[in-house]
């Protein structure tokens, strides 16, 4: 028998919210000892952001330890050492094959069993590969995808060896937008391919997205929408050297890079905890339906108090958020005291070039395009509101300063009530800026 060690509580995962609820176990006072994270990455939780912006800037490169959490609120980075000094066992390269809800059981690929008091679902997402779907050639070389650091190794390595080269972005989601752009820079040619009639669909309207679209052909990116990779064509090396799309035109490729989106990671709990759109369903405090099991970050559907309905969210923020809403939640209920329930504004943003948006609240209902989007403008700024029932309930904006975002966040919680589109497009930010 492996040998077998205990915690008081342990966190399954090593991601964003892993390294969160580390720092906030450690704020409510945990002892040493008491606290593990198991995860099967080799280093400890980073900000995982930064593996599509700085990382890949082969120019000016953002490197480990820089971005350890929590470095993305301008909080001390947590070294191993950090770790360490505070008694938080950090159990690295370590995969949980197994967990026994009801036992209190973990154990690893390798037979080490693992005992808790209150458990931490912290295990994210994986990345969707075109393997998944059977496409021909798909495990080819040089096809790269992003999800951890390793990843970044791998994606960087290649981008300095095939200089110049060409690369084939396969998705127009956050991550084609944002490594077109990292690839853009570090001067490689690049071809985006996606099969929407627009980039970010689930959360920019045709307007925001002619914007981006048009700025980044003015880039010299080559955009290719409404169709997708349907199979790749491998050298005798077997790397890749072609995409080859569904409306029967090819792509000369030295580097693809898949960006085609995630999924939960719940199999390891299935069947033991009540789940919802594809999450561990939780309450307000981050709590399973199994009283000493939590779950934060992506893989958890809490009820997201500002809509009255349960939500699923990947995003950062909310993976901070969340990891501090239950451990506090945790500490609560030992001292018996009772916190407030979560209550999320949803917020996503990104950068790539010299642009960076904000976005704010819920994109449901009729939208409205205020300011300057043209991509030619040296200077452009703009936004949109959503409005549903006479009510503001969204609201996005490129080029903002720190206090027009700041304003729009607000305006996305209040959710003010207005007479007519007309009056938002005409009066623009300047609505949110008044409020």
């Amino acid at each position: 028998m492996a040998e077998e060690k205990s915690f008081k509580y342990v966190i399954v995962g090593g991601g964003v919210a892993a390294g969160y609820a580390a720092r906030e176990f450690f704020n409510q006072g945990v002892k040493p000892g008491e606290l593990a994270i198991i995860s099967r990455e080799q280093v400890p939780p980073y900000e995982r952001p930064a593996l599509s912006k700085g990382y890949i800037h082969l120019e000016n490169k953002a490197t480990l330890p820089n971005f350890y959490v929590a470095a993305g609120i301008g909080g001390e980075r947590q070294f191993p050492q950090w770790y360490k000094e505070k008694g938080i066992e950090l159990i690295l390269g370590t995969e949980i094959v197994k967990a026994d809800l009801a036992a209190k059981t973990l154990v690893s690929g390798t037979g080490q069993v693992f005992k808790y008091q209150t458990l931490l679902a912290a295990t994210g997402s994986s990345v969707i590969r075109l393997s998944d779907f059977g496409v021909p050639g798909a495990d080819a070389k040089n096809i790269f995808y992003l999800r951890e650091l390793e990843d970044a190794d791998y994606l960087a390595y290649a981008m300095e060896t095939k200089e110049k080269g060409k690369a084939v972005v396969v998705g127009g989601g956050y991550i084609g937008l944002e490594l077109g752009a990292a690839l853009k820079a570090n001067n490689l040619d690049v071809t985006m391919v996606y099969p929407e009639p627009w980039c970010m669909p689930r959360l920019f309207t045709a307007g925001i997205a002619s914007f981006y679209e048009g700025y980044y052909a003015n880039k010299g990116i080559n955009i290719v929408k409404g169709t997708v990779a349907s199979g790749f064509t491998t050298n005798s090396n077997g790397e890749v050297t072609e995409v080859k799309l569904k409306d029967g035109r090819t792509l000369e490729a030295d580097i693809v890079i898949v960006g085609v989106g995630g999924r939960p990671i719940i199999s390891l709990f299935k069947d033991q905890v009540e789940e919802e759109k594809g999450g561990l369903k939780t309450d307000g405090f981050f709590k399973t339906s199994l009283p000493d099991v939590y779950a934060i970050g992506d893989v958890a559907t809490f009820p997201m108090k500002l809509y009255n309905e349960m939500r699923r969210v990947e995003h950062v923020d909310h993976a901070r958020k969340s990891a501090e809403q239950a451990v506090k939640a945790i500490k609560a209920a030992e001292e018996g005291n009772s916190i407030p329930e979560y209550d999320y504004l949803p917020y996503f943003y990104s950068r790539a070039f010299d642009l960076s948006w904000q976005f704010y609240g819920d994109n449901v209902g009729e939208s409205v395009l205020f300011g300057d989007n043209d991509p030619e403008s040296p200077k452009p700024k703009f936004g949109s509101y959503w409005i549903k029932e006479g009510k503001v309930v969204g609201a996005f904006l490129e080029g903002g300063s720190p206090e027009e975002n700041n304003a729009i966040a607000k305006l996305a919680r209040a959710q003010p009530s207005v007479e007519s589109l007309e009056v938002l497009s005409k009066e623009g930010l300047s609505f949110a800026t008044n409020i």
